[in-house]
C-alpha cells in the first residue's frame, strides 16, 4: 500500500516535471518564432502570447489534418473503405451548400434589371408578298394599349389572381417549388408545366425571351426577386396585365377586352373577366373560335376560375351562382387586306410558316415578319375568274343551288402552290374550300390504282407470286360486274355481292388498262385495286402526295375514291406524274425575314414515288383521257396536257384534275351544308343535270387556257 502510494507520488512528480519541461520547451520555440530583436515582454504579456501561439498551433494541426482527409479510409476494408464517414459527408455537403449559396449571391449581385422592355411594344404588322415581290396583304399587327391598374375593376384583377397566383400580394415574387417542377420537366424532356408567379411571368414577358430552358428559368428567378424588391405589387400587376398575350394579336387586358367582347376593360363583368383570365394559360388552347375542343377547354377553365374567385373571396357564392352561361366572345375580325382570295392565301402561308419555322402563335403575333409566298398573282386572278364565270349561273335561293361550293388549286411540280380558290370571300366565309378534306375523290383516284399496279404488279391467287402489269393488260369493263377475290366474289356486311358500276351504266367489254383510263371506265380499276392489294394502293397514293389521314377504309370502293383529299393535295399528287415520278411536298412560303434577319425554314421534301417509266405510262393514259373529254365538250385540247374527270357514286361531287409540265390543277364542285358537314347531290346544280361532269372541267379549261394564252 505504502509502496504503491510512493510510486504514485513519484509518477505524478515525474509527469509534472515532464509537462513543465515540455511547456518550457514550447515556450522557447514560440519565442524563437518571434521576430528577431523583440524585447522581452512583461509576464502577463508573455503568458498571453504563449496562449495565442498554442491556439494557432492547434488550429494549424487540425487544418493540416483537414488538408489530408483520411480517404480512402484507413483501417477499413472492402466497400467500407470507400464510403466517407458522416463527418466527411457533412463537410462535403456544407461546402457544396456554401458554394451554391455563393454562386447564387454572386449571380444575384451581377443581375441587372434591363432598362427597356421587350420589343413587342414597338412591333410592326406582318407583311405577305406575292411571288413577284409585290405586297399581298398585311395582318397580325400587335394591338396593345396601356391601362392603369386603377381603371381595371377589382373583379377583373381578382379573376386574374385566382387563375394565376392567388398569393401574389404575400409571396416573395418567386415560387421555388414551381420553378423546380418546371426545370425538372424541361431537363427530363417532359411537357412544360406552369408554376411561375405573376412576378415571374411579368419578368418573362417584359424582359426575357419565351425560350423554355433552364438558364432562362434561372434568369427569371433572379430578376423576379429583384423586381419584387424594387417595384410595388400593384406596379408589377399593372405591368403584367399590360404585357400578357391574350391571342388574336392582342397584348394587354384592355385590347383583349376589345378583341373578344368589343368593350373597355372597365365594362367587363366577372364572367367575362374569368374567360379572359383563362386565356393567360394559353390563348391558342382556349379561344373558342379555334374549334370545338378549344371551346370545351375554355368552358371548363372559365367555370373553374369562377369557383376559385369564390374561394379567394372575390365573389360570394350567391354572385357565383348567377353566372351559369358561358360568355361567348365575338368572332375574330378579319382585316381589310384579307378580303377576297388573299385571306385564304394568308391563312395557308401562315400555317405553313409556323410549322416550317417552328413559330408559336404568341411569337407570330409579335409581328415584324416579311413573308415571301409562292402565290402567283395573275394565276390566282385567272383561277378566281374561271370559278366566278361558272358560279354566276348559281342562284343560292334555289334549293338545288343552295350550299354550292367550289375549291381549286394549282401546284407546280416542285411543290410551289401557285394559286388557290378558297371560296367567294374570306371575310364572309373563312372556310377554305381548296383545303377542305370533306369531299370524296371519286374516280379521280383511279390513276393512283393504275400507278400502283404498274409499279407493284398484281396477285390474283393467294400465295402466288406477283405478276407485272402493263398498259396493255386487259380487264373486263362491263357494267354491274362482281368484284372478285382469290376465294370468289367479295361480299359486303349485308351479305350482298359487291358489284362495280360505270358512269352512265355503260359496258365497254374488255379493255386494256390504258384504254380503260382513257374512257374513265370504273369496273376495271375496281378489280385492279383488289388484285394489287388495297394496302399497296394506299401506299402508292401516299407516295404520290395524298395524306394518309384522308384515305378511306380499305374496301373495294377504296379504288374508286372513298378517300377525301383536298384540292391542294390532289393537284400535288397529280403533279408527281408531271414531275416524272418525283413527289415534292406542297409549300406556300419561299423565305421569311423578321426585321431584315432571315428565319430558318424546314427544307422542302422531295421523294421518288414512281419510276419515270411508270409516270410516263400514267401520263400517256391521262392525255388520252383529256383529249376524249375535250372532244366530248367540243373544245380544242391544249397540247401536252393530261387530265381526268372524277365523279362519285352518289353524285355529290365532281372533279377535274389535270397537268402540264408547268403545273397541276385540281377543281372540285360540290354541295355541302357546313353546319353538319352533310354532302348533298350536285345533280341539277345551275340547271344542269350532269353538273359534276360539266362544271369542274369548264373551270379547269378556262383557267388553263387563260394561263397558256399568256405564254406562261
Amino acid at each position: 500500500m505504502t509502496s504503491e502510494h510512493g510510486r504514485s507520488e513519484r509518477e505524478t512528480s515525474e509527469r509534472g516535471t515532464s509537462e513543465q519541461g515540455t511547456s518550457e520547451h514550447r515556450t522557447s520555440e514560440y519565442r524563437k518564432g518571434l521576430r528577431g530583436g523583440a524585447r522581452r515582454r512583461p509576464a502577463a504579456g508573455r503568458a498571453a502570447t504563449a496562449g495565442a501561439w498554442r491556439l494557432w498551433w492547434r488550429i494549424g494541426e487540425r487544418a493540416a489534418r483537414l488538408r489530408r482527409p483520411d480517404y480512402p479510409r484507413t483501417g477499413r476494408s472492402g466497400i467500407r473503405r470507400w464510403l466517407p464517414s458522416w463527418r466527411q459527408s457533412l463537410s462535403l455537403f456544407v461546402f457544396a451548400l456554401a458554394g451554391l449559396g455563393g454562386f447564387v449571391a454572386y449571380a444575384y449581385a451581377e443581375t441587372q434589371i434591363p432598362e427597356k422592355l421587350n420589343s413587342f411594344a414597338t412591333q410592326q404588322d406582318n407583311v405577305y408578298y406575292w411571288a413577284d415581290g409585290t405586297e399581298l396583304a398585311r395582318s397580325g399587327w400587335v394591338q396593345r394599349q396601356e391601362m392603369p391598374l386603377s381603371k381595371v375593376p377589382d373583379h377583373v384583377r381578382g379573376a386574374v389572381l385566382a387563375a394565376e397566383n392567388a398569393n401574389f400580394y404575400s409571396d416573395p415574387g418567386v415560387s421555388l417549388s414551381g420553378m423546380a417542377r418546371a426545370v425538372g420537366r424541361m431537363i427530363t424532356g417532359g411537357e412544360t408545366q406552369g408554376g411561375s408567379t405573376i412576378t415571374q411571368q411579368y419578368v418573362k414577358n417584359a424582359y426575357l425571351t419565351q425560350d423554355r430552358t433552364a438558364s432562362r428559368k434561372f434568369d427569371e428567378l433572379l430578376l423576379a426577386v429583384k423586381v419584387d424588391n424594387r417595384l410595388s405589387k400593384d406596379q408589377i400587376l399593372e405591368g403584367y396585365l399590360n404585357t400578357s398575350w391574350f391571342g388574336r394579336g392582342t397584348y394587354g387586358i384592355q385590347r383583349a377586352a376589345q378583341a373578344y367582347y368589343g368593350k373597355e376593360v372597365s365594362e367587363l363583368d366577372p364572367s367575362e373577366a374569368a374567360f379572359l383570365a383563362s386565356l393567360l394559360k394559353g390563348a391558342s388552347l382556349y379561344d373558342p373560335a379555334l374549334g370545338p375542343k378549344s371551346r370545351a377547354r375554355a368552358v371548363d377553365r372559365w367555370g373553374w376560375i369562377l369557383d376559385r374567385m369564390v374561394t379567394t373571396g372575390v365573389l360570394s357564392a350567391e354572385q357565383r351562382a348567377a353566372y351559369t352561361h358561358f360568355p361567348e366572345p365575338k368572332a375574330p375580325p378579319g382585316t381589310s387586306t384579307e378580303s377576297g382570295q388573299p385571306g385564304y392565301l394568308v391563312g395557308l402561308a401562315k400555317t405553313y410558316l409556323q410549322k416550317a419555322g417552328k413559330i408559336s402563335d404568341a411569337a407570330f403575333d409579335l409581328g415584324g415578319y416579311q413573308i415571301y409566298t409562292t402565290f402567283d398573282r395573275r394565276r390566282t386572278t385567272a383561277l378566281a375568274s374561271a370559278v366566278g364565270k361558272v358560279r354566276r349561273g348559281f342562284d343560292p335561293k334555289k334549293p338545288k343551288d343552295k350550299y354550292a361550293r367550289t375549291g381549286a388549286a394549282s401546284v407546280a411540280p416542285d411543290g410551289r402552290i401557285l394559286a388557290v380558290y378558297g371560296g367567294p370571300d374570306f371575310l364572309t366565309q373563312g372556310f377554305n374550300e381548296a383545303n377542305a378534306v370533306t369531299v370524296r375523290a371519286g374516280s379521280a383516284f383511279t390513276p393512283f390504282v393504275y400507278a400502283a399496279a404498274l409499279r407493284d404488279g398484281v396477285r390474283r391467287e393467294r400465295d402466288a407470286p406477283r405478276t407485272p402489269v402493263s398498259p396493255g393488260s386487259v380487264y373486263d369493263a362491263e357494267n354491274d360486274l362482281p368484284v372478285l377475290t382469290p376465294e370468289g366474289p367479295y361480299w359486303d356486311r349485308n351479305g350482298k355481292v359487291v358489284k362495280g358500276k360505270n358512269d352512265g351504266g355503260l359496258s365497254w367489254g374488255r379493255l386494256t388498262l390504258h384504254d380503260a383510263m382513257a374512257r374513265s371506265a370504273n369496273t376495271p380499276f375496281l378489280q385492279l385495286g383488289m388484285d394489287v392489294g388495297l394496302d399497296r394502293v394506299a401506299r402508292a397514293a401516299q407516295d404520290a402526295g395524298l395524306l394518309g389521314a384522308g384515305l378511306g377504309p380499305r374496301v373495294p370502293a377504296f379504288s374508286l375514291g372513298n378517300s377525301t383529299p383536298s384540292a391542294i393535295r390532289m393537284a400535288s399528287a397529280y403533279g408527281t406524274f408531271a414531275a416524272g415520278g418525283v413527289h415534292a411536298e406542297p409549300y406556300s412560303v419561299v423565305r421569311v425575314t423578321r426585321n431584315g434577319e432571315p428565319v430558318k425554314l424546314a427544307s422542302h421534301r422531295k421523294d421518288r414515288a414512281f419510276s419515270a417509266e411508270v409516270s410516263g405510262q400514267v401520263t400517256d393514259a391521262l392525255r388520252a383521257a383529256y383529249r376524249r373529254s375535250a372532244a366530248a365538250s367540243g373544245e380544242e385540247p391544249v397540247p401536252d396536257t393530261a387530265g381526268k374527270v372524277g365523279t362519285t357514286g352518289d353524285r355529290t361531287a365532281g372533279w377535274f384534275t389535270g397537268y402540264t409540265a408547268r403545273e397541276a390543277t385540281a377543281v372540285v364542285v360540290y354541295r355541302m351544308d357546313l353546319r353538319n358537314v352533310t354532302p348533298l347531290p350536285v345533280t341539277g346544280l345551275g340547271g344542269t343535270e350532269d353538273a359534276d361532269l360539266t362544271y369542274p372541267g369548264r373551270i379547269w379549261s378556262d383557267y388553263l387556257k387563260s394561263v397558256a394564252g399568256r405564254g406562261e
